[in-house]
């Protein structure tokens, strides 16, 4: 939950104004008349520039604005604008350098940018800038990555959404591939129906071509289009032909890079064991979705696999102790043990994996490999819960014998606590998004990893220095090993590589006598060095601590800077003509929330947020940290009236597979009903401080049970003793009855009945306020309060001069607004519909107004 609320608040109306004004301009007031999408793909190394060439159509100067959407795994190497003749570069800098430049200009009232991620796989990027009466500006933003294999194919992904129709519309892809281009496929929702037609393709041995120039009619009238233009997906998919066993290596001035990917080689058999979690949080659908998964993987298994499944809420359970055979017997047993997996209590990852890695330690057996799949929703709040021992039982215990990959199902996972935990014991991590499909993403992941054909992979290269990843625990089919470096004097004379693995039964050596690297005069080498080591130094300053981590980190910046690349540890300053305001980008990380994908996570709480409706005069966005968007509202010359009303606090609503929540509006100084379930004998109260959040909330538990949290401390009383535990004090753990307390730093873990409740302590500017979050609601049909309401389910009513939301058969008149979302520290702000606080929660807001606490 988040909340913010103002001491005097402007009327709606001019909110509303400014909004339209910085976002939905009428499209005959400027005109995209090009838009170009060139990609060149070298060696698997995309650089993607996109131009899109904009006239003010007015007679008058107005703001333009550049919006795409690029793959999260590129770095934005490069933007610039140009206009008048002048050509308005961007720079990348240290982010602390350019984040005191931006709060400079933010503290001036100058410049505001938010940055914000879309979906799974898309970052956005937004800009404007003036352009004066019958003007025209040209965009051009690149961006870099190294495309990575994965079940047998390359994929580069290009998103094309000018929100309008465009005469000169192009997406133009090269493809050189010094191997040969095995096959190629042109998927995605722009490839299909009426605009299939305007898709060609071609290969010619060693490159490949795709070309994308729809008509303005076909622009129109695709699936996935509309007056607004083209909004959808390209995703260009090949492979390349792999004739020799070594792979392929490539060199350049000094540089060198080699991707590895035999594919004729036995299977080795597995071990492999899934770690389940069943906590209360997993209810609905995702264990649903959990067990149709699990039963898919299960009927996939080879006969000569070994497996075994390990379930874990607040103790561990298992199907068997043992590895067993993945025998039509057994897994028609294992199914039925999958089935009736049933949800509740906390979240005892600790045990859990200590247990997955026992039973694979147990079991070894002579040319096989083993792997640890660890599925969870949340954090730990049972057993060991402090992460740092966590991290260090699970090494212990593993010992670099097998991979871990952690899967993160939702948003309310510590992300960050599962990738390191996977990188510590060589793995990754995975976020699953809570949609309609999460059972087909577990079972991709799984089919990514199904296969090991080789194990303990060792890639030598005498000669060579400054090396990327060079040990890999396994090998998959349909993947592939990346390695770059540097060649020592640029003699390649003295430059052998070679490969040693583990077979399915045998040490094996890849080499290739009297072979000599190919050279080529391909400048990208170099860079694909760069973005490899900078990619792996940002995972690895994951694991450190202390001078080790300050040290990778400080490379990892000296890197970024010096190609350029808009990493977490730089942003890019945006220049802008001297009349408009300087900008600053900053690049996310997997931890950050998605706004946009929020809305279908299952949480049934809503969300309190409040934007300052006075600041949003001078600039309608703030800076978040997932994603790219940069914006800024001018200041508006006009004259309105002032009306000063009572301070509010704007809730966010969870909508029901739709992109935006509800947002609505209440009186800051009452106190509300936040939660009451019955069933575990849980009551929770909170009273709104009136002027900036919440300054007390009190749970109630049992009969006598009560927990006071303030912005001083917690206190907890069950009838018997007392315990006041100071904020800021690290973490302690206290047990009363059947409830569970976690006091951290700055937040209180409240585990009661499979109801998990979060109080998050925040700061501004030397004010403190709380906010609760209800991260693990339980089935209670008597659930009352705030945070029981459950995700709306609406649809949009476009009219002439409105907008309005369909609300079980009611249609309710709403206006685009922004709110900020503190269920997350630091917050994010989020678009939303706002209306009457009774349209939004189809009840008496009386009924949730409390008198006493």
């Amino acid at each position: 939950m988040g909340a913010t609320m103002d001491r005097t608040v402007l009327q709606v109306s001019i909110f509303g104004l400014l909004l339209a004004f910085g976002s939905t301009q009428p499209k005959d007031d400027w005109e995209i008349y090009s838009f170009h999408i060139n990609s060149t793909v070298i060696s698997r190394y995309a650089t993607t520039v996109i131009t899109s060439r904009v006239v003010n159509r007015k007679d008058e100067s107005q703001e333009i604005e550049f919006h795409v959407r690029i793959p999260k795994n590129a770095f934005i190497s490069k933007f610039r604008m140009f206009m008048d003749d002048q050509v308005y570069d961007s720079v990348v800098k240290a982010k602390e350098e350019a984040q005191q430049q931006y709060t400079e200009a933010v503290s001036r009232g100058e410049s505001a940018g938010i940055v914000s991620s879309v979906g799974r796989t898309l970052e956005e990027f937004k800009t404007s800038v003036t352009v004066a009466a019958l003007k025209k500006v040209t965009f051009e933003l690149t961006y870099e990555e190294l495309l990575k294999r994965k079940l047998g194919k390359y994929e580069l992904q290009i998103h094309a959404r000018p929100m309008q129709t465009v005469k000169d519309f192009k997406v133009d892809v090269h493809i050189q591939e010094e191997a040969g281009v095995n096959f190629l496929h042109v998927n995605g929702g722009l490839s299909t129906g009426a605009l299939a037609n305007a898709v060609t393709k071609a290969i010619a041995d060693k490159q490949a071509w795709v070309n994308f120039h729809p008509t303005v009619e076909q622009q129109k009238t695709c699936d996935s289009c509309g007056e607004e233009g083209i909004n959808g997906d390209l995703a260009i998919v090949y492979d390349v032909n792999r004739d020799k066993s070594l792979g392929d290596i490539k060199t350049s001035s000094g540089y060198f890079v080699h991707h590895f990917a035999p594919s004729q080689l036995p299977r080795i058999p597995k071990n492999v064991v899934f770690v389940i979690d069943k906590s209360g949080s997993m209810h609905g659908k995702k264990i649903e979705q959990t067990r149709t998964a699990l039963i898919h993987i299960l009927n996939d298994l080879a006969e000569e696999d070994f497996f075994g499944l390990i379930t874990f809420d607040s103790t561990v359970s298992y199907w068997k102790r043992e590895l067993v055979q993945a025998n039509s017997q057994n897994v028609k047993n294992a199914k039925g043990f999958a089935r009736n997996i049933i949800e509740r209590g906390g979240t005892n990852i600790n045990d859990a994996l200590l247990d997955g890695s026992r039973m694979l330690n147990d079991n070894p057996r002579n040319g096989s490999a083993s792997i640890l799949i660890l599925l969870t929703d949340g954090d730990p709040t049972s057993g060991v819960t402090n992460l740092g021992q966590i991290h260090a039982n699970v090494m212990e215990a593993i010992q670099d014998k097998f991979p871990l990959y952690c899967l993160g199902f939702g948003f309310d996972v510590n992300f960050n606590f599962l990738e390191k935990l996977s990188l510590q014991n060589n793995g990754v991590a995975r976020r699953i998004y809570a949609d309609s499909d999460a059972d087909l993403q577990l079972k991709g992941f799984y089919d990514e990893v199904a296969n090991p054909l080789l194990t303990d992979v060792t890639m030598i290269y005498n000669g060579g220095a400054n090396l990327t990843q060079t040990n890999f625990s396994q090998y998959y089919n349909g993947s592939e090993i990346v390695v770059a470096g540097q060649i020592i004097d640029n003699n390649i004379e003295t430059f052998v590589p070679r490969v040693v693995a583990i077979s399915r039964n045998a040490s094996i050596v890849f080499s290739e006598k009297n072979s000599t690297a190919e050279s080529t005069d391909n400048s990208d080498i170099q860079r694909v060095w760069a973005y490899l080591t900078v990619k792996q130094l940002l995972k690895k300053e994951l694991q450190l601590s202390g001078a080790e981590k300050e040290n990778i980190k400080n490379e990892t910046l000296r890197l970024s800077l010096k190609y350029n690349f808009v990493t977490p540890l730089t942003s890019m300053v945006v220049t802008k003509p001297t009349k408009d305001n300087t900008e600053v980008l900053h690049k996310p990380n997997e931890e950050a929330p998605q706004p946009a994908a929020r809305t279908t996570l299952g949480r049934n709480n809503p969300r309190l947020g409040s934007v300052a409706q006075d600041s949003l005069v001078r600039h309608s966005t703030r800076i978040l940290h997932s994603g790219y968007i940069l914006s800024s509202t001018p200041m508006l010359n006009m004259d309105y009236d002032m009306t000063v009303v009572p301070p509010l606090i704007r809730f966010l609503l969870q909508a029901e597979n739709q992109s935006l929540p509800l947002c609505f509006d209440i009186p800051a100084q009452i106190r509300l009903r936040l939660l009451r379930l019955p069933s575990v004998e849980l009551s929770v109260n909170g009273e709104l401080d009136g002027k900036t959040g919440f300054n007390k909330i009190v749970v109630y538990f049992s009969t006598t049970g009560i927990i006071d949290v303030d912005t001083s401390r917690v206190t907890i009383h069950d009838g018997t003793f007392g315990k006041i535990l100071p904020w800021l004090t690290g973490q302690e753990t206290t047990t009363a009855g059947s409830v569970t307390v976690i006091k951290r730093d700055k937040e209180v873990d409240i585990t009661v009945g499979g109801a998990r409740l979060i109080i998050l302590l925040h700061g501004n500017g030397g004010e403190k306020y709380l906010w609760p979050v209800l991260r693990q609601q339980i089935s209670d049909n008597n659930a009352e309060g705030i945070l029981a309401q459950k995700p709306v389910a609406y649809e949009e009513v476009h009219q002439p001069q409105s907008t309005k939301l369909k609300i079980k058969d009611q249609e309710i008149g709403v206006s685009r607004a922004m709110a900020a979302d503190y269920t997350f520290s630091p917050s994010v702000i989020l678009p939303c519909w706002l209306m009457s606080a009774e349209s939004a929660l189809q009840a008496r807001l009386n009924d949730f107004i409390i008198f006493t606490l």
